[in-house]
């Protein structure tokens, strides 16, 4: 049996952003979250980075570029609503043309 979080747990969002700029905004984003859903850097590299929350919750978090949009995804097992809001922030990259 499959559990009901499995297929919840990476999400992908397209942006026009650039991807240094998406982990920053990653950072700021969630650490000012309120009390139990904030969470802070813990590791990092150049296009990806983890983030611990409360009662040590990882939070991971990639951004790459390409075809003209950076690809963009996270990772939470318990901080799937914060990342998906972290994501509905970012804006959304152009359609690519067929």
């Amino acid at each position: 049996m499959r559990h009901q979080q499995t297929g919840r747990t990476m999400q992908q969002q397209r942006t026009s952003l650039p991807a240094g700029e998406v982990l920053a905004a990653a950072r700021e984003f969630f650490s000012r979250g309120s009390g139990i859903y904030s969470a802070f850097l813990e590791k990092e590299g150049s296009n990806w980075m983890s983030l611990r929350g409360q009662g040590g919750e990882e939070i991971a978090i990639a951004a790459h570029e390409e075809s003209g949009a950076t690809a963009v995804t996270g990772s939470s097992y318990m901080f799937d609503a914060q990342v998906a809001q972290f994501l509905s922030t970012l804006p959304p990259a152009p359609e690519p043309v067929s």
